[in-house]
């Protein structure tokens, strides 16, 4: 490849959720697959800091990188596909620029100067492109959004001057676009295709590859048509249409011939390893002769993308385990006994507010006294405490995130927690290391004795009430280091019971499951 840093830009026309983000992954991962060093991220057009505060209903769930940046569930993809680990430099997002920029102009670091979008906020945007790509072969940019909303226009803008600062030759422009099939005349229409073209002709980017995205597959001279309508070769346009599964997607779009576009911009002629993806395909395809009933006990039912890691991860922690998933929706607001006795396994996953916690509290009560398998995430283990709680005699054992004046806050905000500085007032967020009990489930699980895993929360357990959690039959079996903050529960002579204080969901890979995935997935499967 040659010295020059390349750059891929990403954006999308038509509508927006037509798969830019695993485009952008799918690329990544093709171009990993050659040998090069990539990087990625995501550019939101919002208003919003980050994502901490977005609706999960609304936005699918909220992705915790390491260091603990709040962001959009395209990080979780980039992560799952490229196996790294992101920062805050793969997250930007509108707000947090102008945010920048307007306490840069209130110190006075301008000047003077008139601040303008451009050449101010389109600066910014191209200052923090080049900060997230450093040490990369190949760096991937994803625009939210569609090319032509308001909000949209300065990070179009920037990308298209961006050009200038890197040289063209260094910049690869990919459009995702959308071809609607219209049932009344049974015929494929590229018209708002052709439409979002001229959008993003008229902000100056003539893109070098087009992804066209369909329901259904589209016939050739689809392809045709946008090529001779946009002025690109053929083999620069690529029909994509749904596919059974994300992990398909980089080895249609290597077919399709993106892989000969791609050589021609990076100059690497590598043949990429795709091996993996291959075998992760014939995964998810594959008949199990066995499966395993996991309830998910939720409140956000009306869009799966709020808890995509955890179904992911437990997907992973299956194909590992040679066994087929069905999932089981359970509202948590409506649990009942006879719904959780239907299934080999319970999974309590993260979330915040009050709503369906009863429900949650109920699973986990089920779990501990019918020994079945039982997994919490976050919120999953501070309701497994709750729950052994009020089992030991504690009947009004409550988290004051739930009940203010609960006598026996068996989970609350610890003093000295309040008023953290930018972590959305009292989050705990990112990385933080866990001591694991010697001989307990979740150190024969992780098989070593410390672990760090990604948090994102402001309640800890109230380690005053231990013994009552002890004799409702959970044991704390990892804590932070200086042995403060409860990071695992499990329960004794139970063939399944863990729960953390993190969301390991965030580490799964795959092909390289989550040990306490596995475990829960193990153990329903040998109920």
């Amino acid at each position: 490849m040659g010295n020059k840093q390349k750059y891929i830009f990403v954006t999308g026309g038509v509508l927006s959720g037509v798969g830019k983000g695993i485009t952008a992954a799918s690329i990544g991962a093709i171009l990993q697959a050659k040998g090069a060093e990539v990087s990625i991220q995501k550019c939101d057009p919002y208003l919003n800091v980050d994502a901490g505060l977005l609706n999960p209903r609304e936005h699918g769930e909220c992705y915790v990188t390491k260091d603990g940046a709040e962001t959009d569930l395209d990080l979780g993809h980039y992560e799952r596909f490229l196996d790294i680990e992101l920062t805050q430099k793969s997250a930007t997002l509108s707000g947090r620029l102008l945010s920048q920029l307007i306490a840069d102009e209130r110190a006075g670091k301008f000047n003077g100067q008139t601040v303008q979008l451009v050449p101010h906020l389109t600066g910014a945007i191209k200052d923090a492109i080049e900060e997230a790509g450093q040490g990369s072969d190949v760096h991937i940019v994803e625009i939210g959004g569609t090319v032509g909303d308001y909000e949209g226009l300065s990070f179009v803008e920037a990308i298209r001057d961006f050009a200038t600062r890197v040289g063209r030759e260094n910049c690869f422009y990919v459009h995702v676009v959308y071809v609607p099939f219209i049932q009344t005349s049974k015929e494929f229409k590229s018209k708002p295709a052709q439409n979002a073209l001229n959008d993003l002709r008229g902000f100056g980017i003539v893109p070098d590859c087009v992804v066209v995205r369909t329901d259904e597959p589209a016939p050739g001279d689809i392809g045709a048509k946008i090529a001779r309508f946009s002025g690109m070769a053929e083999d620069a346009v690529i029909l994509l249409s749904n596919a059974k599964t994300v992990y398909e997607v980089p080895l249609t779009i290597y077919a399709s011939g993106i892989g000969r576009v791609l050589e021609r911009f990076t100059d690497n002629h590598i043949k990429p390893d795709l091996s993996k993806w291959t075998k992760l395909v014939e995964a998810q395809n594959k008949v199990y002769k066995d499966s395993v009933k996991i309830g998910m006990i939720a409140k956000y039912l009306d869009n799966e993308d709020t808890y995509i890691s955890v179904i992911e991860a437990l997907k992973a922690a299956a194909w590992q385990e040679n066994v087929g998933l069905d999932l089981q929706w359970i509202d948590a607001e409506d649990t009942t006994d006879e719904e959780l006795a239907k299934l080999d396994g319970i999974l309590v996953p993260g979330g915040f507010g009050k709503r369906g916690i009863e429900g949650k509290v109920a699973a986990a009560s089920y779990a501990l006294e019918n020994k079945k398998p039982y997994l919490g995430l976050c919120l999953g283990l501070q309701v497994a405490v709750i729950a052994a709680a009020r089992k030991a005699g504690l009947e009004d054992a409550n988290s004051t995130e739930f009940d203010e004046d609960t006598k026996h806050n068996v989970v609350y905000i610890m003093e000295g927690q309040q008023g953290k500085e930018s972590t959305g007032g009292t989050l705990r967020l990112g990385d933080y290391e866990a001591k694991l009990k010697a001989g307990s489930v979740v150190e024969k699980a992780y098989a070593t004795e410390t672990t760090i895993e990604r948090h994102r929360h402001r309640y800890e357990v109230n380690q005053k009430f231990t013994s009552e959690i002890e004799k409702g039959g959970l044991v704390i079996s990892g804590t932070s280091p200086d042995g403060k903050l409860v990071e695992y529960v499990e329960a004794k002579d139970h063939p399944y019971f863990a729960a953390t204080q993190a969301h390991p969901e965030f580490k799964s890979r795959p092909n390289r499951a989550h040990p306490l995935f596995v475990g829960l997935i193990r153990a329903a499967y040998n109920k």
